[in-house]
């Protein structure tokens, strides 16, 4: 279906693929994996342009006539509806559907009309509500026009004119960042079942394991592909490795003999041949190359200054919302103990960011009462605060604000180092920074005042999967409690022991665990 065959490419002089080469089958669902900044990205970009552009010579190659779908970029805030939208991203139908309405050639129609059939144009308009309501509109949303949604809703409608066209290869470029918990939970399941060729780059390890039939690594500018989700992946890159080790280490216990017998007796005369031959045969040695792993740089959240006893934090009998006439919940009891771990769930648009910020004060309550102690402090980090960095103003200027007046600047470097900026990377401005290097240093402003809860609503959007790793491992060192709102199950799963459940204009406690609640979704999609 996709060959990709001696690859070369780089971005400013820096080499991202040398000779790759991949042979993805019709199909196969590809989930595209590597460190952020390795070129996932322009990969996807090279199928297209290159697919696109038909040249002779191109080092990537599709079968002929078939069909390829990605997403461009956000739909455009316009008068148009949400379904008239979707609906238009499959351009063949939607070019034919306006030819049937002029053409006058009876043979000609019949044609169209054949390929219509063919591509069955007339269930379009259910496939589209399917899809939608499985990515979170509500049929009243359908009929309503794209300027009255947010960019990321407008997103989301992006990637369901793209599933809608069903195109033979369907390029998906982290389609979870759009989405929440039960949106992934829907695209999961279709990627599964969808009839044709998928290749998806996502960082969310639960939907690679669960959706994919193999992954495409990316590793050193060379592609390799293996049967199976992430975890088989990274199992079979474990076992080489060991393998590697192993040869290598035979290898070098060959050379040492091989050169110690010319080391004695290249000298003498009688030996002179045999010393040679191995000289050569240690020339003709091919060094067996083990790739050097790539660090990841820690996540640290400091403990606490002092304990809290509990309670540390209520909501009593609250409603929330943004004044008057936009209450969003109401009736909210809920507590916060000193080492709770929890997850808030619930669709987009239920109310999950409401309940934090109005817990991290950042949202007047309508009614009812917060009681916490006066000493408790929060850290509250959000997807939207990426906005709010100071372009012009590097690194080392944000930490410097946030320190004491009069702290030096080698302090300030210090606490940089700590959160994974370099000496050099500091004084990076921040408008230059990368999605992942932005998330890191609002993680370590926000833990400067060593809060005694970490409220984090969607941290890992931009993260690769190593560094979701790292900051799994920092979140659950961390001895205070944390509250997090995330559409990635394993984070989740991996650092919550309890739920709280948002939900028609409710917050709760929810009895069960991610997998109860995964179940309750896709119980309710089939219903």
């Amino acid at each position: 279906m996709l060959t990709i065959t001696d690859l070369d490419y780089a971005v400013q002089g820096r080499p991202l693929f040398t000779k790759a080469s991949a042979r993805i089958a019709a199909g196969w669902k590809v989930g595209l994996i590597g460190r952020n900044g390795t070129g996932k990205s322009t990969l996807l970009n090279l199928i297209r342009e290159e697919i696109e552009s038909k040249v002779a010579d191109a080092s990537i190659r599709m079968n002929k006539n078939a069909r390829l779908g990605w997403v461009a970029q956000e739909v455009e805030a316009t008068d148009d509806t949400i379904m008239d939208v979707v609906l238009a991203a499959d351009r063949e139908r939607h070019t034919l559907m306006r030819r049937a309405e002029t053409e006058t050639d009876p043979d000609r129609l019949g044609e169209i009309y054949e390929r219509l059939t063919d591509m069955d144009a007339w269930n379009a308009d259910t496939r589209a509500a399917i899809v939608l309501s499985g990515l979170g509109f509500a049929p009243d949303d359908f009929s309503r026009a794209t300027k009255e949604f947010s960019g990321g809703w407008r997103m989301r409608a992006a990637i369901a004119g793209v599933l809608v066209s069903e195109p033979d290869v369907l390029l998906l470029d982290e389609p979870t960042n759009y989405l929440d918990l039960e949106g992934a939970t829907w695209l999961e399941g279709y990627i599964r079942k969808y009839p044709h060729t998928v290749i998806m780059v996502s960082h969310d390890r639960e939907m690679l394991n669960r959706s994919v039939t193999h992954t495409l690594a990316l590793e050193h500018q060379k592609l390799t592909i293996t049967t199976g989700g992430y975890d088989a992946w990274l199992k079979l890159r474990a076992v080489k490795a060991a393998q590697l080790t192993a040869q290598k280490a035979k290898q070098d216990a060959e050379k040492a003999h091989l050169q110690a017998f010319v080391d004695r007796f290249k000298a003498k005369a009688s030996k002179a041949r045999q010393a040679q031959s191995r000289v050569k045969m240690l020339e003709k040695m091919q060094d067996i190359a083990i790739p050097i792993a790539e660090r990841t740089t820690p996540f640290s959240f400091p403990a606490p200054k002092g304990k809290l006893a509990p309670p540390m934090l209520e909501l009593d009998d609250a409603n929330l919302g943004y004044g008057e006439g936009a209450q969003i919940l109401s009736g909210v009891s809920l507590r916060l103990d000193p080492e709770d771990r929890v997850a808030i769930v619930g669709a987009n648009g239920q109310g999950k960011t409401t309940l934090v910020k109005s817990i991290a004060e950042r949202l007047p309550l309508m009614a009812g009462k917060r009681k916490a102690s006066a000493s408790l402090k929060i850290g509250y980090f959000s997807q939207d605060q990426l906005d709010e960095l100071t372009a012009g103003e590097s690194v080392l200027d944000h930490v410097m604000q946030k320190l004491p007046k009069g702290t030096a600047q080698s302090q300030a470097r210090g606490k940089a180092a700590q959160m994974g900026f370099s000496y050099e990377k500091v004084e990076t401005k921040v408008e230059k920074l990368s999605g992942g290097e932005k998330v890191r240093l609002l993680l370590g402003l926000m833990s400067i005042d060593k809060p005694h809860v970490l409220i984090l609503d969607e941290p890992t959007s931009h993260l690769d999967i190593d560094s979701r790793e790292a900051l799994i491992y920092a979140l659950n060192d961390f001895p205070g409690a944390v509250v997090l709102i995330t559409h990635d199950v394993y984070l989740a799963e991996a650092t919550a022991d309890q739920l709280w459940l948002v939900k028609d204009g409710r917050a709760k406690n929810y009895d069960g665990d991610l997998r109860d609640y995964k179940k309750l979704v896709m119980q309710a999609d089939r219903a």
